[in-house]
């Protein structure tokens, strides 16, 4: 919940961003293309260390950077400092996402890994909820460097207790499995479905990652809202995104992953296709509200398939590889977004998105997943 407190601030805030420190629209990409390619520098590594390394020291180290980060934002008054201090920040996600994945997929049985990855996703989603109603409610108060100077103190001593806390025990095929472990075989990573799902959910991030990093824009420029009633309807997202992550925890249990998976990405696209449509708040709202819903649920399904397709042993090399993909996608595809509208306009966002969603959605049939047999 503590980790993901401050993924969509910077977001929900492009806006007050452009105000505050005078950027153009390409300048304020930089808050989003810079952090996120440091955050893809740090995957590989965070994988290596997850096979090596004791996970809670790990997220310990996380937490400690996500806090003092968060400190430095809200004093910035530069914004290479801004962007500075959110790159730090970010770095935090792959150490604790890696980590923390491998762990839940070596101590939770096969038939209950999508229930817990589906409960770990929506602890995730309440604190991006909560991070962002924060920001909702110092725009209309005390200023929006206050939503990150409130969560420091819970954020860093919450790292203190998870240093104190103990290590959770593998389950015993697992650790016989490590200790035979042998020399790092790529191979076994980089299979052809491995592969294939990856090129599937790049695809899929592609559009979803140029909708979110967006959105606020859309909604302000094209829509016509302010900025705070533009960020409560994007903080909705979140509080959705609880629900949307515990339906795709249990919905991956009881039926096929892939099938699970490939329902929430064609809702995906036929609700953003309907946002595309919409120009009342109230049918805007609720609208937003099922996208993300959906948009929420495919996380369980993914980091089920990615622990079921990879090596026990090379779990913690695969997740790493699998973020790196992600970061890569939210490195690139701002930045190619922002060329598209710069030339044709803001409203470009939504159909732009809908034609990778369904990209990614073909793709994904051509994965051969075991749960089919």
């Amino acid at each position: 919940m503590f980790i993901e407190v401050y993924l969509l601030m910077q977001v929900a805030l492009i806006p007050v961003y452009i105000r505050e420190f005078r950027l153009s629209l390409l300048e304020v990409s930089l808050v989003a293309i810079i952090p996120s390619l440091i955050q893809l520098l740090m995957n590989i590594p965070s994988g290596f260390m997850t096979d090596r390394f004791n996970s809670k020291y790990l997220l310990f180290a996380s937490m400690m950077m996500e806090g003092l980060s968060a400190l430095v934002v809200s004093q910035t008054v530069s914004f290479w400092t801004l962007v500075s201090a959110v790159s730090v920040n970010r770095i935090s996600s792959p150490l604790y996402h890696i980590a923390g994945l491998s762990q839940i997929s070596r101590v939770t049985d096969r038939d209950k890994m999508s229930r817990s990855v589906g409960v770990h996703n929506a602890l995730g989603s309440l604190g991006a909820a909560l991070g962002l109603a924060t920001v909702t409610i110092s725009l209309a108060t005390v200023g929006w460097r206050w939503a990150y100077l409130f969560w420091t103190v819970p954020v860093l001593a919450w790292g203190v207790v998870v240093l104190g806390s103990p290590q959770p025990e593998t389950m015993q095929s697992e650790k016989k499995s490590v200790r035979k472990k042998e020399k790092l075989k790529l191979s076994n990573v980089f299979s052809i479905r491995f592969l294939t799902f990856l090129a599937a959910t790049s695809l899929y991030l592609i559009g979803t990652t140029a909708t979110s990093t967006f959105m606020t824009i859309y909604l302000v420029k094209l829509v016509g809202l302010s900025e705070a009633t533009a960020s409560l309807v994007f903080g909705l997202g979140p509080f959705v995104g609880i629900l949307g992550s515990l339906s795709g925890g249990y919905a991956g249990e009881k039926t096929n992953a892939k099938r699970v998976l490939s329902i929430f990405i064609a809702g995906c696209a036929i609700s953003l296709s309907a946002i595309a449509f919409s120009s009342q708040l109230y049918l805007l709202t609720v609208i937003y509200a099922i996208y993300m819903f959906f948009g929420y649920s495919v996380w369980a399904p993914m980091n089920t398939i990615v622990a079921e397709i990879s090596p026990s042993t090379e779990r913690g090399l695969s997740y790493s590889v699998y973020f790196f993909s992600e970061g890569l996608i939210a490195s690139v595809a701002p930045a190619v977004a922002v060329a598209v509208i710069t030339i044709v306009g803001i409203w470009y966002v939504m159909p732009f998105s809908i034609v990778f969603l369904l990209g990614g959605l073909m793709v994904l049939q051509l994965l051969y997943y075991p749960a089919e047999s």
